[in-house]
């Protein structure tokens, strides 16, 4: 699986795609891999507020309980109400059908100090 170019990923393994002034936000698949099979996945809710590397949400998988870490603060203004339904989505479609939130960002700034693609790359196969 290749890691989307036009993405920024932070260490705790989320990505963040920038869209219209807005942040999409999800993990990799490289973590959804480290996860094996998501059955469960929390997420907050819409005006709520997230905080840089603090918890938003978990994924549960048949292994383990994992915190979602925000890659970046913001206010909550869509989140993907599918994967209640469809966790495995996350497992089947990291990047595609399973973003976990859109936010509008506090600093479009902090957006910049996240990894690009070959940085992240580089960092998993480490």
């Amino acid at each position: 699986m290749s890691t989307p170019k036009d993405l920024r990923y932070s260490e705790e393994h989320e990505w963040v795609k920038v869209e219209d002034g807005k942040a999409r936000i999800g993990i990799t698949h490289f973590a959804q891999s480290e996860l094996g099979d998501i059955v469960f996945v929390e997420l907050p809710q819409v005006g709520d507020d997230i905080k840089t590397n603090e918890p938003f949400g978990s994924v549960e998988s048949v292994k383990t309980v994992s915190e979602l870490y925000a890659p970046i603060s913001g206010k909550v203004v869509e989140v993907n109400s599918g994967l209640e339904d469809s966790p495995e989505f996350v497992n089947e479609s990291p990047y595609e059908n399973a973003w976990m939130v859109v936010i509008e960002p506090t600093d479009v700034s902090e957006i910049e100090s996240l990894m690009t693609a070959e940085q992240y790359e580089k960092m998993t196969q480490e």
